[in-house]
């Protein structure tokens, strides 16, 4: 089913967010949930990016292009092949999302929206993650919140993941499987 306004389904959702918003989870839940494949967006960086960002240096756009380029030919070959997918990724400015999206009317970007004092705390509470917390007042920095014009389904991080998922789909106003 499509969304509200669109003629078809889409065939990726983008799950865009600061570091520590969530967007690991909430992609893998939403994938779960519509029966979509999962991919996480960090596995596309390469080993220059994460060894820089475990360094606790923040990435430059020109580290960045290889990277979202990386992910925009796997949403083609997603949508080349007639699957579904939800990739978690920062996407924080505009550019980013216009790699990603370049054009496409069937791919969609859904915001998770919170508080640097919220996504600090999950910060320190994480273990195990690339992403030093000091970074965290980098993101914010360079966050651009996406715009009407961008069709973005934006959705509180300050709630449990299922109520989040929730949201995402009936903005969406797609039908789980």
């Amino acid at each position: 089913m499509a969304a509200r306004g669109e003629t078809h389904s889409p065939c990726a959702l983008v799950v865009m967010g600061v570091s520590g918003s969530g967007k690991s989870t909430i992609a893998d839940h939403l994938a779960r949930r519509l029966g979509w494949r999962y991919e996480d967006g960090d596995k596309f960086h390469p080993a220059s990016n994460v060894a820089k960002m475990s360094a606790g240096h923040p990435l430059t756009d020109e580290d960045r292009w290889p990277w979202l380029q990386a992910i925009a030919d796997e949403i083609d070959r997603v949508a080349a092949a007639g699957e579904r997918a939800v990739v978690a990724c920062s996407a924080l400015k505009r550019a980013y999302r216009n790699i990603l999206v370049h054009g496409r009317d069937d791919v969609r970007i859904v915001f998770l929206d919170g508080t640097e004092a919220l996504i600090a705390d999950r910060l320190a509470a994480r273990k195990g993650h690339f992403m030093p917390p000091g970074l965290l007042t980098s993101q914010f920095r360079t966050l651009e919140r996406p715009d009407a014009n961008e069709r973005p389904i934006i959705v509180s991080i300050d709630a449990p993941v299922d109520a989040i998922v929730d949201d995402i789909v009936r903005q969406l106003n797609l039908v789980a499987p």
